[in-house]
């Protein structure tokens, strides 16, 4: 296993999200630690005067009074109270502050995650990213609201206990110095073990919840083509990988107490016997009261240093979340120098104005160096000009794609399985940075078209539907949550969608949960097209929209998607050949490659790939 350290960023960091989410609570939390603990040292020193001022005189009097005695001890009693008092308030003002914290992770995590490329979705399982809310942050959570303050607490009593033994007696403190150096060295071999292997446990936590996750979302594959035995096997090799890094990791961790404990007795041991023989002998000014609160001080000054040693295993796995928070927050965001935006517009005297009520007429802004701003009528046109492309660098998907889309026109796309089609698609949306080329839009790069401008002018059904939990008419607003009713209404009979909507309990007010479980593939795949149809976008992208609908829904849904397309420039993926023989353009890609393009009669006039694809003389490999 490779060494891993902790770098003192992380716990800077840490420490500035604890303190800067909640100072004034922390610093009353930091308060009330050092109060409890000087309540708890201070009885070490009422324990010296208890002895000699006042027990030991009492023994040898004829005639004892009592009420010095009940005077201390009351005050001691009053002393442990607010020591206890404190002890219970930093307690709950700590939970306080670690609720808060992590609050705060959490908002700053998902906020930075939306602004996270698909790349990192990409490379990423989503049980991992999961696991960061959960297993990552639960570790947080134990480590400021229990640990923290008990490590505070401890580094203190230790410093003020060692304060008072030597001044008690320098000699008798060297005894105790000694001891502990043996338990830092056990503490720093053991601990650091125990350290690495808890973060391998969180690491394979991460992991395990991923392919968990993969599992459930591919449940019914996994019984069509009977791989349970291999999902079994696969899982046992995980968690046989988390359970060896748990178990040596509670092996170190769960070890280092007894041996502790036992180190701590043997020095009480040794401390009353050494202090003992110098009070008989009368060395040092050692006197029976001081051997007594130096054995209390003792306790106060080794137990500590157990508690230390017996936190370092949830010390070490909150840091290890930490760490893999905190590269989650480390990964850069989606860069966007764009300047142009979009805006909805209405022509008044031959003039374009910008508007805040949806027209269906949209606008580029552009924003002038004096601060005025000049509109331009978003028409469609989209033109490629020499696009390479490689999702490494290294290993080029798509080499030299021209092409250019008119205002209006249908562009579809055909080709195998990783021809390049969903590439393109992703390309016109900046999902991902063009290697070589140049996209423009209207005329405008789309690098200078900023991200949710461009996005929004495109709109797209995507081949896997996701619906979110709500109601149909909630899903259906998604894409675009100014809509009213009676749009989205509109939207669902364009799509085909209104008479199987009509037909569930509540119609329209149908809650969806799962992700829309209880519909079929295809009633999701309608409602995700009268999504885009709601958006009503200047340009679309339908990437196989219908593949998963029958052949009979299909038919009924066409002039919905064509009503839809209409006066739009659609970029389509098809899987049927025969639903895209009316588009203006038809791209034949293979390997990353245009082989031909043109409308459907000039490329069946040539007799090419197209044609015998089309008459199923062969298929792209």
């Amino acid at each position: 296993m490779r060494k891993t350290s902790f770098r003192g960023a992380t716990i800077r960091r840490l420490l500035r999200y604890i303190v800067g989410h909640a100072r004034g609570l922390f610093v009353l939390s930091c308060l009330c630690v050092l109060l409890s603990t000087a309540a708890n040292v201070s009885g070490a020193l009422f324990l010296q005067v208890l002895v000699d001022q006042y027990i030991a005189p009492l023994l040898l009097a004829d005639h004892p009074v009592f009420t010095g005695l009940a005077r201390v001890l009351a005050t001691m009693a009053a002393v442990y109270l607010v020591g206890a008092l404190c002890t219970l308030l930093y307690s709950r003002l700590m939970v306080r502050v670690s609720q808060g914290c992590l609050k705060a992770i959490r908002d700053d995590m998902f906020d930075h995650m939306q602004t996270l490329p698909i790349g990192y979705f990409d490379t990423h399982t989503h049980g991992d990213v999961m696991s960061h809310y959960t297993n990552d942050t639960d570790t947080l959570r134990q480590f400021i609201s229990q640990a923290l303050p008990q490590l505070f607490s401890c580094a203190i009593t230790i410093l003020a206990a060692f304060c008072v033994m030597v001044y008690y007696s320098w000699l008798l403190s060297l005894l105790v110095v000694a001891i502990t150096a043996l338990v830092v060295v056990l503490t720093k071999k053991v601990g650091g073990a125990s350290t690495r292997y808890f973060m391998g446990q969180q690491t394979s936590l991460g992991e395990i919840n991923g392919y968990i996750e993969e599992m459930l979302g591919g449940q019914k594959v996994v019984k069509v083509f009977c791989h349970e035995q291999q999902s079994t096997e696969g899982f046992a090799a995980k968690n046989d990988h988390l359970f060896y890094q748990a178990r040596m990791a509670n092996r170190y961790g769960n070890v280092l107490m007894p041996i502790l404990y036992q180190i701590g007795n043997l020095q009480y041991v040794l401390l009353a016997l050494v202090g003992g023989g110098m009070a008989l002998a009368g060395v040092g000014g050692i006197t029976p009261g001081v051997v007594v609160a130096f054995l209390s001080l003792s306790k106060s000054f080794s137990m500590p240093i157990q508690q230390i040693a017996q936190q370092i295993s949830m010390v070490a796995m909150a840091l290890a979340g930490a760490e893999r928070i905190f590269t989650l927050l480390a990964e850069a965001p989606e860069t966007d120098s764009g300047t142009v935006t979009l805006v909805s517009a209405q022509e008044k005297d031959s003039r374009l104005q910008e508007t805040q009520t949806h027209t269906g007429l949209f606008a580029w802004k552009l924003h002038q160096p004096d601060g005025t701003a000049a509109y331009t009528k978003l028409t469609g046109a989209i033109q490629l000009t020499h696009v390479d492309f490689g999702y490494d660098p290294a290993k080029p998907i798509l080499h030299d794609i021209t092409l250019s889309a008119q205002p209006g026109q249908k562009i579809a796309f055909v080709g195998a399985t990783g021809a390049g089609k969903t590439t393109v698609t992703n390309l016109l949306n900046r999902f991902y940075e063009i290697t070589g080329g140049r996209i423009c839009y209207d005329g405008l790069s789309i690098d200078r078209v900023q991200k949710p401008a461009l996005r929004r002018s495109l709109g797209m059904v995507l081949q896997d539907t996701h619906l979110f939990t709500g109601t149909v008419l909630e899903n259906i607003r998604y894409g675009r949550l100014d809509a009213t009713d009676e749009a989205c209404i509109t939207a669902a009979k364009l799509a085909g969608a209104h008479d199987f909507i009509s037909h569930l309990p509540q119609g329209y007010h149908t809650l969806l949960t799962g992700a829309g479980e209880g519909l079929s593939q295809g009633q999701r795949q309608l409602l995700s097209i009268a999504r885009a149809a709601v958006a009503d976008p200047p340009a679309m992208i339908l990437d196989e929209a219908t593949s998963s609908i029958d052949t009979r829904t299909e038919h009924l849904v066409q002039q919905g998607m064509d009503a839809l397309m209409a006066g739009r420039t659609t970029f389509v993926i098809a899987h049927r050949l025969s639903t895209i023989q009316n588009a203006d353009v038809i791209v034949v890609l293979d390997h990353g490659r245009i082989l031909e393009i043109g409308d459907h009669d000039t490329l069946m006039a040539q007799g090419g790939t197209y044609y015998q694809l089309y008459t199923g003389a062969f298929e792209l490999e």
